[in-house]
């Protein structure tokens, strides 16, 4: 929406309408990489790393696209974009930070099937955004998908230590969280004034 401030943009893509905690995309790596706050909070940069590149490239794209009036090639362009950033992030992190790379595992390239990083490139789109106010959102959007997996991770951390009724421990237990972090979350709706 071209009459939004660049903060407000931000709020909503961070703290509003969260894309794990309130729009529920990008539950995937959520979920199976919030076992400890270090690698959670390496999942949530690189995460954040490919949703900047990706709305970058998908705004330039867009423009590309719609100038030649072939605004059909939008989805598989997106993903193309996505695939190759993940790529690059993939290899930085082998070459930079072996011990890493390790841990996140095959986490890492699921970055590129994370709907999360589309949904972005798609929803800026759609809401007609220009190049700052698209920015502004990936930043967003990339802050609040760490901040989410990082309090995911620190609440199952806290919880190894307690004692948890065997029924509920496991998968069962991180959705109870999943749960409570969204409820918690919604929470935040009222911030947005109505939009």
């Amino acid at each position: 929406m071209p009459g939004e401030s660049l903060s407000f943009i931000f709020l909503n893509a961070f703290l509003i309408n969260n894309f794990v905690l309130a729009l529920f995309l990008g539950i995937c790596p959520f979920l199976g990489v919030s076992g400890k706050i270090n690698t959670a909070w390496s999942m949530g940069l690189a995460s954040a790393f490919v949703m900047l590149i990706s709305s970058i490239c998908a705004y330039f794209i867009n423009e590309v696209l719609v100038a030649f009036n072939i605004e059909f090639l939008r989805l598989i362009s997106y993903i193309a974009v996505i695939a190759s950033a993940v790529q690059l992030v993939e290899m930085s992190m082998k070459k930079f930070s072996p011990v890493l790379f390790r841990q996140l595992g095959i986490f890492l390239p699921l970055i590129t099937t994370n709907c999360a990083i589309l949904g972005l490139a798609l929803f800026q789109t759609f809401k007609e955004y220009d190049f700052t106010q698209s920015l502004s959102y990936s930043l967003g959007a990339g802050a609040g998908f760490t901040l989410a997996i990082v309090l995911m991770a620190g609440l199952r951390e806290k919880l190894e230590l307690a004692e948890v009724p065997s029924v509920s421990k496991g998968a069962a237990l991180s959705l109870m969280l999943a749960g409570l972090l969204s409820l918690s979350f919604m929470g935040f709706a009222g911030l947005g004034g109505g939009h």
